[in-house]
């Protein structure tokens, strides 16, 4: 070993007088690239580990914030539920605003609803794209007008990231019609350990339907 290590900074003295000191094949030489191969194999294996996915499953959709509030999911301790509430509460937007925004203020927790983040949800609404939540539920996709299968199901995803900030945690929704999952924003409570939504941030534009695809 210890004729190694002599060996080793022999050949770095070589070069240096030589001034063919090449970084690269030194680092190699020294172990050290492959030391960071290893570390970032390390990396990835762990982001892997830790990106999880929570299906819900739900029969109907609710009308009411009674009924929304009548749910398992409701109790507000699961942050992945809370997520997937947010969908059910949009749902209603297109039929009863007044009741979609109970049950998201519901969602909101200690917090209501601000004018302001009401008039950005009704501007992605914009034109008839009530499709955009719909695109959330399994089985919803262009080609059937985003019709989503029944029972209702929503997929609910975390990364490595999702829950950086303690009492923190940005969660992301699955669409039919998006290439990545679209993120949202919640917060909990730490005098009650529940979980409440803050920014619902998945509700850009998507693929259109094919209904209204001109060049399909």
């Amino acid at each position: 070993m210890e004729k190694k290590i002599l060996d080793f900074f022999s050949g770095i003295g070589k070069s240096l007088g030589s001034g063919k000191l090449n970084l690269g094949s030194l680092l190699q030489k020294a172990g050290v690239t492959d030391a960071i191969n290893r570390t970032k194999a390390q990396v990835h294996a762990q982001a892997q580990a830790q990106t999880h996915t929570q299906t819900y499953t739900f029969q109907s959709l609710p009308k009411t914030v009674a009924e929304l509030q009548a749910l398992p999911e409701a109790a507000m301790n699961d942050v992945y539920a809370v997520a997937a509430l947010s969908v059910l509460a949009l749902m209603r937007f297109e039929e009863s605003r007044a009741d979609a925004v109970e049950m998201l203020n519901f969602l909101k927790g200690p917090d209501d609803m601000s004018p302001t983040e009401l008039q950005q949800i009704s501007d992605r609404f914009m034109d008839g794209k009530f499709y955009k939540v719909r695109s959330f539920f399994e089985g919803a996709t262009p080609a059937n007008n985003y019709s989503p299968a029944q029972p209702f199901r929503i997929q609910v995803s975390s990364n490595p990231y999702s829950f950086e900030n303690e009492g923190w945690a940005t969660l992301y929704m699955h669409s039919g019609g998006a290439d990545n999952p679209r993120p949202i924003r919640l917060r909990m409570k730490p005098s009650t350990g529940q979980w409440f939504m803050v920014e619902i941030q998945y509700l850009g534009d998507i693929r259109i339907p094919a209904a209204e695809d001109k060049w399909r």
